[in-house]
């Protein structure tokens, strides 16, 4: 079964061996590693794809990874996906393969690309548009002038985030429970949704 780690851990030589090293003690097999976030205080934060084992139990990789110096796990859930992490430039050239369907591929790449659970297109006047599964049949627009976390009333199971593609229509993406969108994550949103934006309009 795949899981996604989410964990912080102290961003110095070594540090990731170690924790790959509890990941497989405690049962798990790693297939992919991405730096989500490097910040100023000295630690990392790491989106960590594993198998884990028949008979391991997630809680023992988690209190494996919590137990080493520095570390502390953010998250974990099963990760649908599964098989790899889908990689920004690879996101970037889904969407310039096809221009004239840039914005509507978009939404299909972000749940992937951000290891959130749905993506959906909101347009001023018409509402919502182009959806993956299990998005909100109905979220309202938002004016926001750059990628940012959004607040939608009475919802408190999803995070979400969002982005302009331009003054009538954005972008939202959503997270069931978590983790939190970090500020990396938000600048990244804004950059490809933009990006797609370009690519769209020729």
């Amino acid at each position: 079964m795949p899981y996604l780690l989410r964990v912080e851990l102290p961003d110095v030589p070594g540090s990731l061996g170690r924790l790959a090293s509890s990941i497989g003690e405690a049962g798990g097999d790693i297939e992919a590693i991405e730096i989500v976030e490097k910040n100023h205080h000295g630690t990392a934060v790491d989106d960590v794809l594993l198998e884990v084992a028949p008979g391991a139990m997630p809680d023992s990789i988690v209190s494996a990874c919590n137990a080493l110096d520095g570390v502390r796990v953010i998250w974990i859930s099963r990760y649908a996906a599964g098989g790899n992490l889908f990689l920004d430039l690879e996101a970037v050239e889904d969407l310039t393969e096809n221009p004239d369907e840039a914005l509507d591929r978009l939404v299909e790449v972000l749940p992937l690309t951000f290891r959130a659970d749905w993506a959906i297109r909101v347009h001023r006047v018409h509402g919502v548009g182009l959806a993956t599964e299990g998005a909100p049949r109905d979220l309202p627009f938002v004016d926001i002038e750059r990628a940012a976390r959004l607040e939608v009333e009475g919802d408190e199971d999803n995070l979400y985030a969002g982005a302009r593609i331009d003054g009538n229509e954005i972008v939202v993406i959503g997270r069931r429970g978590g983790p939190e969108f970090l500020d990396s994550e938000l600048a990244r949103l804004g950059h490809l949704v933009g990006l797609a934006a370009s690519i769209a309009r020729g």
